[in-house]
């Protein structure tokens, strides 16, 4: 009972963390990670999510020739990666969000349900017997 109580805590915590965080945090968080990242893990990315850069709109993506995305042989111009990559974890975030705090309070059900019959005598039992 106590155990699943913590998990309850720790569960809802990380739940309405998941809800709670707005597109400028995740801009950050996608920012500071695309600093962090080397250029064959940008690549990979640019590569999958179809897109070319992060946020910097001032540069043409046409001329550059680190970007292997398909877009750029299809068109002239290619999405930028940030918005793929804020509307992929904005979603992501609220499914997860949403996932869990329905778990969370059915984490709570089976607390409720534990105190609820954890002294509760078995029917079956000798009435004189001590245990």
């Amino acid at each position: 009972m106590i155990i699943l109580g913590l998990v309850f805590i720790f569960q809802f915590g990380i739940s309405c963390s998941c809800l709670a965080i707005n597109r400028s945090k995740q801009t950050d968080i996608i920012n500071t990670s695309w600093g962090v990242m080397s250029n064959k893990t940008r690549h990979e990315l640019e590569r999958s999510f179809d897109c070319c850069g992060l946020f910097n709109l001032t540069t043409q993506y046409q001329d550059d020739v680190s970007c292997n995305a398909l877009c750029k042989n299809r068109s002239s111009t290619c999405q930028m990666c940030g918005e793929k990559f804020l509307k992929h974890s904005d979603e992501a975030l609220k499914i997860s969000g949403g996932v869990g705090l329905f778990f969370s309070f059915t984490e709570i059900l089976g607390v409720w349900l534990a105190m609820r019959f954890r002294n509760q005598k078995d029917p079956r039992a000798n009435p004189s017997a001590f245990l």
